[in-house]
């Protein structure tokens, strides 16, 4: 019993470290590709490459290759020089906004992505509410129910893509009264991916990573 207890421990202490490793190289970069600043200042990377080019956006090239870097400074002047917010780059966490009305579940999920440290969440219950603060909060990903007391999630869906400086917004679906035939009518009106309930929350995690595309951590 004693020796298990020893082995637990070793776990979890290896558990923190690859956290704090990985919370270091991830969000403490000082050197970034184009598609990262793009990311970050949610814009397509042609236009990354298009002021990196002309001079707006300060840089280098890998040497001996076409690869294009932009140290952090550098991106942080362009970014507020152009009237971009800096908190994502500042704070380095992804913004996670929840849609659902299962309180339960929404605690469940927050607590896990909160824990995880890499993700900044906040959560709605309706779909109104929803489309109010997708324009405040302007989340990386949208974590969205499609059985809403107001409006179905296929709608919230259609409205967030209608707006073209969303284009970059994942959408992850989830839903346990959703049958399969109708898993393309919520693609088609612009959801990146869905999940049947109930589902393990590592699992969505997972898949959140996936869309974001930063690193999984695996589960030990």
């Amino acid at each position: 019993m004693q020796r298990r207890n020893v082995k637990s421990l070793r776990v979890q202490r290896t558990q923190g470290e690859f956290q704090a490793n990985y919370d270091t190289e991830d969000f403490m970069k000082t050197v970034f590709t184009t598609g990262e600043a793009a990311k970050i200042c949610k814009v397509s990377q042609q236009t990354i490459i298009r002021c990196f080019d002309s001079g707006q956006l300060k840089g280098f090239r890998v040497p001996g290759s076409r690869f294009r870097r932009i140290p952090r400074e550098q991106l942080f002047m362009f970014m507020r020089d152009n009237g971009i917010p800096t908190d994502a780059l500042e704070s380095g966490r992804r913004k996670v906004l929840i849609v659902d009305d299962d309180e339960e579940l929404v605690e469940l999920i927050s607590d896990v992505l909160e824990r995880d440290r890499r993700f900044e969440v906040r959560s709605v219950n309706n779909g109104f509410d929803a489309g109010m603060m997708v324009k405040e909060y302007r989340p990386d990903l949208i974590v969205l129910d499609i059985m809403l007391p107001d409006i179905n999630g296929k709608e919230v869906c259609q409205r967030v893509r209608s707006d073209k400086t969303m284009d970059d917004v994942r959408i992850i679906c989830i839903s346990g009264m959703v049958e399969e035939d109708k898993v393309g009518e919520l693609r088609a009106a612009g959801a990146n991916d869905f999940m049947h309930k109930p589902f393990e929350v590592e699992r969505l995690v997972e898949r959140m990573c996936l869309h974001l595309d930063i690193e999984a951590i695996p589960s030990v």
